[in-house]
C-alpha cells in the first residue's frame, strides 16, 4: 500500500490523497456473500434524527465477513484481496479445501495465492487464527475476541494491532491499541498479525463532495450558530464559545467520563487506556 497524490489541476485535486489501490483484485464482489444494506440517514425507527449530519452516501452493498473463523483443521487460499466501503481495512476471499468461501479481514502482508489455516495446528503466520492459549506470548494479534465463541469484536480497523503480555490461569492480558491492558479468556480467537491498509489515516480527501459520497452531510460548529440554538453560540466577532465545550443540550463534550462505574467488565481491566 502507499499514498497516491496528484498534480494540482484544480483546487481540490491540490491536496488531495489517497491509497493507492493497484493491488486489489479487480473483481466485483462475490454475489453469495453480499446482501444490500438500506442507509438510516441518521435516523431511528420512529423517522427522528439521532445522530446528526448524516445521510445521503453512495449506496453500499454489505460484505459478510467471518469473525467467527471457526472452521478449523482446513487450509483455505486467499482467491481475491478486495476493497470494501464498510470498514478501513480491506478484505481477502479465502476458499477452504472443501469449497466452501468467506471473507475475512486482510490481515498486512497477506497476498493472493497465501494459505490460511483456522485452530491449534495453524502456524504462527499473518492470517491463521488461533486461540490465545495457542499463541506464545509476545506475539502480535489482531481481530480478538471479546468472549469465547463470540466472534472477533477488537482491533479490526485498518492498521491496528493488539499484543498478547502474558498468561494467568485461564486469562491472557492483551494490550490494546488503545493502551488498555485487559485480560481475556485463553479460549478467545485472535489471528496473527497486523490489519493490513496500514497508509488508510495518511489519505486526505480533499473536497467536501468526498465526505457527501461517505455519507455524511455538512457539520456546524456550535460557536457559529446563534446563542438560540447552541449554548456555545453568540458573541461579538469570533467568540471562542467560552466556558467548557458542550453539546447542543449542555452535556460536557470532552473529558468527561462516560463509562458506568457499575460495569462488571471493569474487573478484567488491568491498566486503563491512555488519557
Amino acid at each position: 500500500m502507499a499514498i497516491k497524490s496528484f498534480n494540482p489541476t484544480t483546487p481540490s485535486r491540490r491536496h488531495m490523497a489517497v491509497v493507492d489501490n493497484s493491488n486489489l483484485s479487480p473483481v466485483a464482489p462475490l454475489k453469495s456473500l453480499t446482501k444490500g444494506k438500506s442507509a438510516t440517514g441518521g435516523r431511528n425507527n420512529d423517522g427522528r434524527i439521532t445522530t446528526r449530519f448524516r445521510g445521503a452516501g453512495n449506496k453500499r452493498r454489505y460484505r459478510a465477513v467471518d469473525f467467527l473463523r471457526n472452521k478449523d483443521g482446513v487450509p483455505a487460499t486467499v482467491a481475491t484481496i478486495e476493497y470494501d466501503p464498510n470498514r478501513s481495512a480491506n478484505i481477502a476471499l479465502i476458499v477452504y479445501a472443501d469449497g466452501v468461501k468467506s471473507y475475512i479481514i486482510a490481515p498486512n502482508g497477506l497476498k493472493v495465492g497465501d494459505k490460511v489455516m483456522n485452530g491449534s495446528k495453524a502456524e504462527l503466520k499473518p492470517g491463521n487464527c488461533l486461540k490465545l492459549r495457542d499463541i506464545p506470548v509476545g506475539i502480535e494479534i489482531c481481530c480478538l475476541e471479546l468472549q469465547p465463541g463470540a466472534g472477533a469484536k477488537m482491533a479490526r480497523s485498518a492498521g491496528q494491532v493488539a499484543i498478547l503480555r502474558g498468561k494467568e490461569d485461564v486469562y491472557a492480558q492483551i494490550k490494546l491499541p488503545s493502551g488498555e491492558v485487559r485480560m481475556i479468556h485463553l479460549d478467545c480467537r485472535a489471528v496473527i498479525g497486523q490489519v493490513g491498509n496500514l497508509d488508510y489515516m495518511a489519505a486526505k480527501l480533499g473536497k467536501a463532495g468526498k465526505k457527501r459520497y461517505l455519507g455524511f452531510r455538512p457539520h456546524v460548529r456550535g460557536v457559529a450558530q446563534n446563542p438560540v440554538d447552541h449554548p456555545m453560540g453568540g458573541g461579538e466577532g469570533r467568540e471562542s464559545g467560552g466556558g467548557h465545550p458542550v453539546s447542543p443540550w449542555g452535556k460536557l463534550a470532552k473529558g468527561k467520563r462516560t463509562r458506568n462505574p457499575k460495569k462488571t467488565s471493569k474487573n478484567f481491566i488491568v491498566e486503563r487506556r491512555k488519557k
